[in-house]
């Protein structure tokens, strides 16, 4: 993500807020002179209405121009964090699954939420703070030189000592700065850790441990704060110092030589209101800076997020994509000597080759660490295999892009992740335009129909986060009927008859009967009801494939299989 890009497109109002406050710094920089002017003209006993008139019409035009500069500015810094923030949301969701997953969600959600807010906002606002400060600061120097200019060098000479100090100052902020940053991600992530777990906290009576450590990540961030405002709070009075001592030094030694005829009293008044004039910009400057320090550390967070890779490029808004045509003489999946490793020289699956046909039902079965869920994961192409190719509906992986690939392949998770929404917005979620035929379809195939047409609010009811409302057997059957309602050439089930009952199993086995008539289900099993009923079964062992057919056929012929399903035999008869 690139925030010049994005700046580039406000450019415009940009300028225009940043010009109309450089007109209106020089409608400021006018009014001591004109005032100067005035002075004068009482003492020379001269009329003065127009000059009056005149000086009203600037503080009029002085407001109006301030005024509408904060307007254009601030307009656009809010311009340019929406604009980041959507950038930034689309990157994250098509970034590499692999990418994504060794981020802390925490600081993810401070980065794209707070870290944008202050990085755009300070670019927009605190920039053009500095510019019409410089032209207020340099403007002023330049009218003071007219009107004395060994006044203005001891003016100088007190306030570059404090601006000095003020630098020195604000660089300490920016580095304060961005370890509050930090902090303030690593509290997010604990907050969400203990937050996503909370069933788990409260079972394993953790309250007092969480909310300890919640205080300590909670007190590195008012550490890091506080250090931060320390030194903020230093640049005002810095330069408060220097302004107080030049205004000594130009009071005294213009009064003494307004007393020798030297300078005149208008010329003195008018240098004392050009002081205030300059310094209160030079104050607004270093403050300008000094927040351009923070908004640095916001900045360099918020492109260190942008850079996160993507799947592929991103695809035109009004381009229009077409599902992938099925070969049907090919088979729904294909892998040919597949490999892959999350880490260098650590396998988890070996030359693992099978062939699923385009109809029936598949399982999956092996040891925990067997690459079954890698299996799937690759077909999806959350990861890139590291040899061997990958076919689905006779199309290789590699190439297809990764929308065509997804509505060929439906990928029911085993815990069943849904959104907070309605009932039917989690049941549409792949297909938004789904009819009302197809939507009771769905839900009679995954036997929900009864349980939806019950609730008052039906398909509108609401659910709360992760599906907060219904039951575990629930969840995973209404993630099921939404897989159902992509059609899709490939249906992936990872142990989802994990959270059911006996009778919500026997129903969701006739789904799968159902489904696997009319397309290929694949399916991780450990439930033996599951095994029993496919039409195949691959038995895979340290991220091979060890062998493939029946479950008659594996129960005579090979030990691990066998040994799997003894244990499953036994913990049935144990139920039982």
């Amino acid at each position: 993500m690139n925030l010049r890009e994005i700046v580039r497109r406000h450019q415009v109002l940009l300028i225009i807020g940043v010009g109309m406050g450089l007109v209106g710094a020089a409608a400021t920089l006018a009014q001591p002179w004109m005032l100067g002017r005035l002075i004068e003209a009482v003492a020379l006993d001269k009329p003065i209405a127009w000059t009056v008139t005149f000086i009203a019409l600037f503080f009029v035009a002085d407001a109006a121009l301030n005024a509408g500069h904060a307007y254009a500015i601030g307009r656009a810094g809010e311009n340019i964090v929406f604009d980041a923030r959507r950038v930034l949301g689309g990157r994250l969701l098509r970034s590499q699954f692999p990418a994504f997953s060794r981020l802390e969600h925490g600081d993810v959600f401070a980065r794209t939420v707070s870290d944008t807010s202050i990085a755009c906002l300070v670019i927009a606002q605190a920039l053009a703070q500095v510019v019409t400060s410089v032209f207020m600061v340099a403007g002023g120097i330049v009218l003071m030189a007219l009107l004395d200019w060994k006044l203005l060098l001891a003016t100088v000479g007190c306030l570059g000592l404090a601006s000095g100090g003020a630098l020195l100052l604000a660089r300490q902020v920016r580095i304060a700065a961005l370890k509050n940053r930090e902090n303030i991600g690593a509290f997010g992530s604990g907050l969400q850790r203990v937050l996503g777990a909370i069933t788990t906290v409260k079972a394993s009576r953790a309250e007092e441990r969480e909310t300890e450590e919640l205080a300590r990540l909670a007190d590195r961030v008012r550490h890091s704060g506080i250090r931060v405002t320390g030194f903020s709070s230093l640049l005002t009075p810095a330069m408060n110092v220097g302004t107080q001592l030049s205004l000594a030094v130009v009071i005294s030694w213009g009064m003494a030589r307004v007393a020798t005829g030297s300078l005149s009293p208008a010329d003195l008044t008018s240098f004392v209101m050009y002081l205030f004039y300059v310094v209160s910009p030079l104050v607004m400057l270093f403050m300008a800076i000094g927040q351009i320090q923070q908004g640095r550390a916001a900045i360099q967070r918020v492109t260190e997020l942008g850079a996160i890779p993507q799947e592929e490029e991103e695809a035109d808004p009004g381009e229009r994509r077409e599902r992938a045509a099925a070969s049907e003489s090919a088979p729904a999946v294909r892998f040919e000597g597949v490999g892959f490793s999350y880490q260098e020289n650590v396998p988890v699956l070996r030359d693992v080759s099978f062939s699923l046909p385009r109809r029936g039902l598949t399982a999956i079965v092996g040891p925990s660490g067997a690459g079954k869920t890698t299996t799937f994961q690759l077909i999806e192409r959350f990861h890139r295999p590291d040899s061997g190719t990958i076919h689905v509906a006779g199309h290789d992986t590699a190439t297809l892009k990764l929308a065509e690939l997804r509505s060929l392949v439906g990928y029911v998770e085993q815990d069943a992740p849904l959104l907070r929404g309605t009932i039917r917005q989690n049941l549409t979620y792949a297909n938004p335009g789904a009819g009302a035929e197809d939507i009771a379809r769905a839900l009679r195939l995954a036997s929900l129909e009864d349980f939806v047409a019950a609730l008052p609010d039906g398909l509108d009811t609401e659910l709360g986060e992760r599906g907060a409302g219904l039951s575990g057997g629930q969840r995973q059957r209404l993630a099921i009927a939404r897989t159902l309602l992509q059609r899709p050439e490939v249906i992936l089930l990872d142990e989802v008859t994990a959270h059911l009952d006996s009778d919500t199993e026997a129903a969701l086995r006739d789904t799968m009967a159902e489904a696997a008539g009319e397309c290929a289900v694949l399916a991780i099993a450990h439930r033996l009801s599951t095994v029993v009923q496919a039409d195949r079964i691959i038995v895979m062992e340290e991220g091979r494939v060890r062998t493939i057919g029946t479950h008659r056929e594996l129960i005579a012929s090979d030990e691990v299989y066998r040994r799997l399903a003894t244990q499953q035999f036994a913990a049935e008869d144990a139920l039982t």
